[in-house]
Parts: structure tokens; sequence; C-alpha cells
């Protein structure tokens, strides 16, 4: 036996390194406890199986840059097993970077893989969690390899099948079907929300600049002049005339009451400024200037939960029920079960089609490669089901282009900023449009200026006042400078030219009188407080116009004029109100009121 001894010995070791590499792929499949707080989840492992015994116990922390900050994961290893995996990344966009930090170190868990699925819409989010886990582990001794299983745990089970019933059924996740949603339980409905994303908000966490209402309190409060003609007014001409101006009327008369209904939500909106296309300050945010659409989504999000209204994420609708001629439910599935939803009304707030390239093509093909600012869900879903119904359609080829949208991250840059003051200078540091015309004619004017692109240049005293740039500079977007002259340089234009702008423009807002283009709006303050920032911005898809025809009750119509028993639709799936561009800050005020309109039209059919 003596001669065998040097070979048991090096079989031992052989073992032992196998026990210790590939111990970490039988990490317990236990679902990991749930959280609220997206800003650091912590996730427990039953972890029995792991054999870790060659790493030393601790707490190995790693670190990644994330969509808006650094995110930190921290693993614990004790008594040679990971008993612990906590995230934070609070500088991630709430209600998607978010849930990044929520939903994938639970699907690395479950996966006993690091080999997992970006959470849709937040691919940077989910690779810097991920690279921080990696780091971790890398300062405990292990590499990814260690964690590689073969991530079939969720795949492989066979779905089952359920069948839910309700009085109302919303699909769509996003501002229009949560104010569905909320206007349905208050009226009395038992309604069920269902979002194929794994987060809500859709479209609308996009949202930056605020909502448009008319003889509004706030209005009222702080002496601006406005009326619901005015807005209608405004809307028309900025469609182009092609608006159903029944829609448009409707979307006014009730903008007030929607402004009532935040309000009592919780989610006042009392910042009135002016946007691009409005006649009158019309235009309502959040008090310290925050993007309206996540903070909207949030107070929607926490209503929801307040009233106990189920939510089923990850969830498609596929197919729309029908019986005797009339809509009574909803086919849909996700990752682990086919649904049947009956109901007796149904809800299509599915959103438009920005970010289905192949879609709008169809429709313009002269706008393939150009870069979206849509939510990756808003593929057009309800349009296609409401079609196979009969469903007809208007002003379908009508896709805007928004002017201001930072090309390498596909980042909207508020209409706000424009509004609070900022302009516009092309390379050769001049001002070429009234920067407060509406998006399509601004997006038309940047793409005839040198390389198709603009600045959009503002001062410090704006930045002070617009807590939505606070997220520019934090994804790197931002030039900044101490004077005019040193900004110009950076941004690789004339210094003498961009000052002489700068003094002119001064000039112009001191004097009331912007004999160059004629702006009116958006003149309260100058640009004259050091430091400088300047965005290079260009046109990139932002809205459908087009969508599901619908009356003023959000019933969908037929291509015979006739309605769809039981179908109801709000938001961007819709088209008519809008008509050939949306001014901005209509949309907002479009997803409140017909998402409104849609629950109260559809507990009316139900009773």
């Amino acid at each position: 036996m003596e001669k065998y001894k040097g070979l048991i010995s090096l079989i031992l070791v052989i073992v032992l390194m196998f026990v210790v590499v590939f111990g970490v792929r039988t990490v317990s499949q236990n679902k990991p406890a749930e959280s609220s707080d997206t800003a650091g989840v912590s996730v427990g492992v039953g972890g029995d199986n792991v054999n870790l015994s060659g790493v030393k116990d601790g707490v190995y922390t790693g670190e990644a840059q994330g969509f808006g900050g650094s995110v930190v994961a921290t693993v614990t290893i004790s008594g040679g097993k990971i008993t612990d995996i906590q995230v934070t990344g609070d500088s991630e966009t709430e209600g998607l970077g978010s849930v990044a930090v929520e939903k994938i170190p639970a699907k690395v868990l479950a996966s006993n893989s690091l080999q997992v699925d970006a959470v849709s819409g937040a691919t940077i989010s989910s690779n810097a969690v991920l690279d921080a886990i990696t780091a971790a582990l890398a300062s405990a001794g292990l590499t990814p390899d260690m964690l590689s299983g073969d991530g079939a745990s969720a795949s492989s089970v066979e779905k089952k099948n359920e069948v839910v019933e309700a009085d109302i059924v919303v699909i769509g996740g996003g501002g229009a079907g949560m104010s569905s949603a909320i206007t349905a339980k208050q009226a009395g409905a038992d309604v069920i929300l269902i979002e194929k994303m794994p987060y809500l908000g859709g479209n609308t966490t996009k949202a930056t600049g605020g909502m448009n209402a008319a003889e509004t309190h706030y209005q009222a409060e702080q002496g601006i002049e406005d009326t619901i003609d005015q807005f209608v007014e405004d809307t028309m001409v900025g469609g182009k005339e092609i608006n159903n101006i029944d829609l448009v009327r409707t979307m006014a008369e009730n903008s007030s009451d929607a402004i009532d209904w935040l309000d009592e939500l919780g989610a006042p909106l009392p910042k009135v400024s002016f946007s691009g296309g409005a006649t009158n300050a019309r235009i309502h945010s959040p008090e310290d200037g925050s993007g309206v659409g996540e903070y909207l989504v949030k107070a929607f999000s926490d209503k929801l939960d307040e009233m106990q209204i189920p939510v089923y994420l990850d969830t498609k609708a596929t197919e729309l029920i029908v019986e005797d001629g009339k809509v009574t439910g909803v086919i849909a599935e996700s990752e682990d079960c086919n649904y049947t939803f009956k109901a007796k009304a149904v809800i299509l707030a599915t959103g438009g089609f920005g970010a289905n390239e192949e879609m709008y093509c169809t429709y313009r093909p002269d706008l393939k490669g150009t870069v979206t600012t849509n939510a990756p869900g808003a593929t057009g879903d309800g349009i296609v089901m409401a079609q196979s119904l009969g469903a007809d359609l208007v002003d379908i080829e009508q896709i805007q282009l928004h002017p201001t949208v930072e090309q390498a991250t596909s980042m909207l840059i508020t209409e706000g900023v424009r509004g609070d003051g900022a302009i516009l200078v092309n390379q050769s540091g001049k001002r070429f449009i009234n920067e407060m015309k509406t998006r399509d004619v601004v997006s038309a004017a940047e793409l005839e200026q040198e390389g198709q692109y603009a600045y959009v240049i503002f001062d410090q005293n704006l930045r002070d006042g617009l807590k939505a740039i606070e997220k520019y500079v934090k994804n790197n977007i931002v030039v900044e400078a101490a004077t005019i002259e040193e900004l110009a340089k950076q941004i690789d234009m004339d210094p003498a030219t961009l000052s002489e702008t700068l003094k002119t423009w001064n000039e112009a807002v001191a004097n009331q009188n912007d004999e160059e283009f004629g702006r009116d709006t958006g003149m309260e303050h100058d640009l004259s407080v050091a430091p400088y920032y300047a965005i290079k911005v260009a046109p990139g898809i932002h809205h459908t116009m087009g969508g599901i025809k619908i009356d003023v009750k959000s019933q969908v119509i037929k291509t015979d004029g006739t309605v769809i028993p039981g179908l109801f639709a709000a938001g961007e799936v819709c088209g008519g109100i809008h008509g050939a561009n949306r001014i901005g800050g209509n949309a907002v005020v479009d997803i409140v009121v017909f998402g409104r309109i849609a629950a109260e039209s559809a507990w009316d059919y139900i009773q």
C-alpha cells in the first residue's frame, strides 16, 4: 500500500477541488424573500448543499457602474456556504433599473448561474448588478464559471393553467392602465391589471415634462389666464387640424378634474410653465422639477398597492375572448402559467408601437434606423389584438420625432429645459429656430443643420430649478464649463460666436423681444449664471399618434362604425387625439383623462 499513498493523496486532492468548485452549482432553489426596498435588496440563500470549505468566511463586496450611478453587491459566505446577497443601487431609475436591482440577484440564485437574462428595458442596470456580484465573488477567490449553472430551473417547469375572474381586466400597466384600474376600483369594480413587462410604468416612466391642463386651480392661484377653448385650439393647430376635435375637447374639458384627481391621490402637479406649441403656461409638473413620469408611476403604483388591486407582471396578453359578439376576457401567459382572465369588460392600455421598428417602418419606412425614446414594451400588441376583432385604425402613419434626444443613450431631454429658458444652437454656435415651436417643426429644423444635430445650452440657474437635469448629469451626457467661451471650446465651437449668441439671447429676454425668431414663451430667466452646460441632441422616435379608433366614451370602434361591446381603450394605443403632431404635455393628460373615462365607461357598460 505504501507505493499507492501518493496516488491516493492526489485523488483526494482532485475530489476536494471538485467539491469546492462545483459545490456552488447546488445553491438552494428556494424562492428568495421579496423586498419592497429596491434601493437595497437582501436575498437569503438556503445553501445546505453548498460547499465552499476552501473559501474563507466573510463579507465580500463588489462594485460596478450602473445607469444612474454606482451599484454595490455584498456577498456573505459563512460556514462554507453563501448565506446572503445584497445589492444596492439607489441611483438606478425607479421602476426600471430598480427592478433589476431587485430581480437579478434572485435570478442568479434561482438558476445557480450568472448567465441570466437582463430585465427588459434595464439592460445597463442588469449588467451592472451582475458585474457587481461577479466582482464580489472574485474578491472571495471565486470565478464566474463556478456559478455557470444550466439556467434551466424556470423554463423546465411545466406551465400550469389558471382561470381568474373579475369585473374588469385592464391590459397594460402604464399611466393609462393604472389610471383605469384605480378609477374602476374607486367606482366599485373588481379589477385586475396585467402587464407583460416585469415592472409597471411603460412609456409613462419616460415622460419628463409635465401634464397639460386648462382652467386649473394652480393656474388661478398663480394668476395664469388660460381657457379650455385655447387648449383645444393649440392642440388642433399642433396636430395640423387632422385631430378628432370631439376627443380633443373631451380631453381639455376633463383636464382640470384630472389635476384635482391627482391631488386626491397625493400626486400634486403645482409647478406651471410653458411647453412647445402652447399659447399659455399650461404644463403642470411636480414642485421640485422631477420628471412627471417617474413621479406619477410611483404614485399610481402605491395606490394600486393601497387598494389591493391584483397586478400580474411578466404576463403577456395574447388574445381577446369574444362570446356572442362581446369581449368577455383575455388569454395571457407568463413564464410558468397560462391564464384565462374572464371579465365583463376589458380595457386596452397597451401603449403605442414606437419600440417596434418593423411595425413603424411598415407605415414610415423613412424612419428605419432612427433611435427611439420608447420603453421596450411599446410594440403595438393591443393594436394587433383589436384589429383581429375588426377595430378601425386612425392616423396610424403619424409618428412623432422628439427634437431633443441624446443619441448614445436614447435619453429624452425634457421639454421643460427649453420651457425654463434654454436655447438650441447648431455646430456653428448660432440659434436656428424658435425653440418653443412644436416638436415636428423643431425636429425638421435640426435635421437641416450641419451634422443633423444641435446643442441644448443652459446655465446654473436653470439647473437649480429643474431636478430632471441631475439625471442627465449622472449619466455623463452633460458638458460643463465655468464660462460660455470654455464651454464652446469643449464642444468644438467658435467661442466668440457662442458668446455673441448668448449675449443676444439675454438681451432678448431683458427686452422680452426675440427679434431673430419671434420666441415669446419660456423667457422668464436669461442665461447668465455660471457655470454653463450643453447637451448634444438630435431627433428620435418619441410618440405614435395613430392607433385604435375610439369615441369620447373610450369605446373601440370597428371599421363599419359600430362599437365592439365590452372593449374600451385609452392612452397611446388609441389614435385621433393628437393628429399629425402631439404637443408636449398632452400625452400625460391623455392617459389620465381617457384612462379614467375608459374605466367609467366600462363600469357603466357592466351596470
